[in-house]
């Protein structure tokens, strides 16, 4: 039940990405590039998955545990520090040269859109540098001034 939950939940967020035209990323570009042909569609997108998200996801909390799910998987407070925002960077530097994030990259993949299977592979090869980086450090001796 939980795996057929969340394939129901990632192909309700796939149509919202195809019928909003957020896996276009044409559209994408065009709300980024404020100088030429702005589109601030992008905008009332979020503005609307934030109205419906964040008055659920209130109730949601509220309950001891998920319906199909022993707890929440929810990531833990952590200070804003260099790695944070270092990634947020790169993030917001992937996406307005390519027009997609991650979501709307697997959902044009399929679709056929230009640069989405580039995109993947560098975003899977990014996962896999990020997941080794921490462990690296990790392993490294310490070392005293």
């Amino acid at each position: 039940m939980r795996a057929l939950a969340a394939f129901a939940a990632g192909l309700l967020f796939g149509l919202g990405l195809c019928l909003s035209g957020m896996a276009d990323p044409a559209k994408v570009l065009a709300f980024l590039d404020v100088s030429d042909d702005f589109d601030p569609s992008l905008a009332f997108v979020m503005a609307g998955a934030i109205a419906v998200a964040l008055p659920g996801f209130r109730l949601v909390r509220r309950r001891g545990r998920p319906l199909f799910d022993d707890g929440f998987h929810l990531p833990p407070r952590a200070p804003v520090d260099a790695r944070l925002v270092g990634g947020a960077a790169l993030f917001g530097v992937g996406w307005g040269l390519s027009g997609f994030c991650p979501g709307p990259a697997i959902v044009a993949v399929p679709l056929g859109a230009p640069g989405a299977l580039v995109f993947v592979a560098a975003m899977l090869a990014g996962f896999a540098i990020a997941r080794a980086a921490p462990a690296r450090r990790r392993s490294e001796p310490a070392t005293d001034g």
